[in-house]
């Protein structure tokens, strides 16, 4: 049994419980989040839970993916003109498409061995990584829709996930930036959203990292600048990390500047 599908599931709800509520005129309004649009971010998502699934039930449709999409990449278009060539539905058609097909897709997956391998554009990964990167996917550009809307996402365990995903590319963080892997990770003490303890690694010379789990997924998943959150991070090693870590695959990425992105003032 996969239990992370069933935190996917969860992730889903409550960005389509914000996005039900989102106005129709408001679909190509800009977020904070490189200019993308709500239409832009759903359907950035879509594109890619079908990738995934078809990992297991159409290995040759994910490779046909990859394919349009390098050959995108090496005409210099954007991945947002891709992606709207694929998935053309927009507002609250694109809100169910990608709803239905998430929910299903998560239903499916809890019966897949967690150790399963599964092809993806870079090494294959296990089923558990793969379905995790999903839920981080959903979560980190969710904060640019729940940010514009000036609304606060409800939280509960399933951000463990993303807590566990962001630890564990604590050596990622530096060589997809080509820098070396300092031996050590620092330790990291956080409060869950219910006041649970999530705590990793050995305290040493690498430094500390204490705040929320909240803030510390924002960090990882650059949704935020580590100065725009609660985490108190001392030693070198710790604060060279949080300053640029990244919990996801691709090429490094800049995280926002301090104060870029922020949750909007409700009117």
């Amino acid at each position: 049994m996969l239990p992370q599908a069933g935190d996917f599931a969860q992730e889903v709800q409550v960005l389509s419980e914000l996005l039900e509520t989102w106005p129709a005129d408001q679909w190509d309004r800009a977020t904070q989040f490189k200019q993308w649009s709500a239409n832009d971010i759903v359907r950035h998502l879509h594109f890619w839970n079908e990738a995934a699934d078809w990992s297991v039930s159409d290995p040759q449709a994910l490779q046909a993916r990859l394919a349009q999409f390098r050959a995108a990449s090496q005409r210099g278009e954007g991945m947002r003109v891709l992606e709207s060539q694929m998935v053309k539905a927009s507002g609250l058609a694109l809100l169910a498409l990608w709803r239905d097909f998430a929910l299903d897709m998560a239903e499916r997956w809890q019966a897949l061995d967690p150790r399963q391998r599964v092809e993806w554009a870079g090494p294959s990964m296990s089923a558990r990584s793969s379905i995790t990167a999903r839920q981080m996917e959903t979560w980190a550009h969710g904060q640019a829709l729940f940010d514009l809307r000036g609304w606060d996402r409800p939280e509960s365990a399933r951000l463990l996930n993303i807590v566990v995903l962001g630890v564990n590319t604590f050596g990622w963080s530096h060589s997809v930036r080509g820098q070396t892997v300092p031996p050590a990770m620092p330790r990291v003490e956080l409060t869950g959203p219910a006041g649970e303890d999530w705590h990793f690694g050995e305290s040493g010379p690498a430094g500390l990292v204490q705040g929320s789990a909240l803030g510390f997924a924002q960090v990882v998943t650059q949704t935020r600048h580590v100065q725009d959150t609660d985490l108190r991070v001392s030693g070198d090693v710790a604060r060279h990390w949080m300053a640029h870590a990244q919990c996801f695959a691709g090429r490094a990425q800049m995280p926002p500047a301090p104060g870029q992105r922020s949750q909007a003032k409700r009117g």
